[in-house]
């Protein structure tokens, strides 16, 4: 709830029992005025990971980054989780290109995130500042690039037609593979002896 809600008012909330009813408000609220915010990675039947995302004017604390604000043309990317068993399997960027297939049915022309660098736990003066952010590494692995640079919270940015363009070069391999694999494996005709 610190996105949606600020550290101060995360924390009343946490102490109070009430913090999933104050997440379904918000998200309640995002599906009425904006629409889905949010994407569900489902393996063999169960949630293997999410991903959260929002406009920037929806999530107050993106304000309060040194590296901010958000380009206007760009959704906010605010969280994306794996669940440790679904770890390590390329699920994450699944995820992410599930999100920029949905932004860009929407028009959206690019997402944004604010990554960490270093330790997680938040150094004096920043804990107005979530504590559930992407990894920078992780995120310019998936084609983000660094358009605001920071030695611990760097604002990165990937196109949605960059993003896109990941399942097509993906298939585009995949069939020059099996392209390959075919021709290889075709039998040589031997000529017949006549004689």
């Amino acid at each position: 709830m610190s996105w949606e809600l600020g550290p101060q008012q995360a924390l009343e909330i946490a102490g109070s029992g009430q913090a999933d009813f104050e997440k379904e408000v918000w998200l309640s609220g995002m599906m009425l005025h904006w629409g889905s915010c949010g994407q569900l990675l489902e393996i063999d039947g169960e949630i293997a990971g999410f991903a959260l995302f929002a406009p920037p004017t929806d999530v107050p604390v993106a304000a309060q980054f040194p590296t901010a604000p958000v380009s206007p043309d760009a959704v906010l990317l605010t969280a994306v989780k794996v669940l440790p068993r679904y770890a390590g399997q390329g699920n994450g960027r699944f995820l992410v290109q599930g999100v920029a297939r949905e932004l860009t049915r929407r028009g959206v022309k690019a997402i944004e995130l604010f990554g960490h660098r270093g330790d997680r736990l938040p150094l004096p003066g920043e804990a107005e500042l979530p504590t559930c952010l992407v990894p920078a590494e992780f995120a310019l692995a998936l084609g983000f690039t660094e358009v605001r640079p920071h030695h611990r919270f760097p604002r990165l940015r990937l196109e949605n037609d960059t993003a896109i363009g990941w399942k097509a070069d993906v298939e585009a391999a995949l069939e020059r593979l099996f392209t390959s694999i075919n021709l290889q494996l075709a039998p040589v005709a031997e000529p017949a002896l006549v004689g």
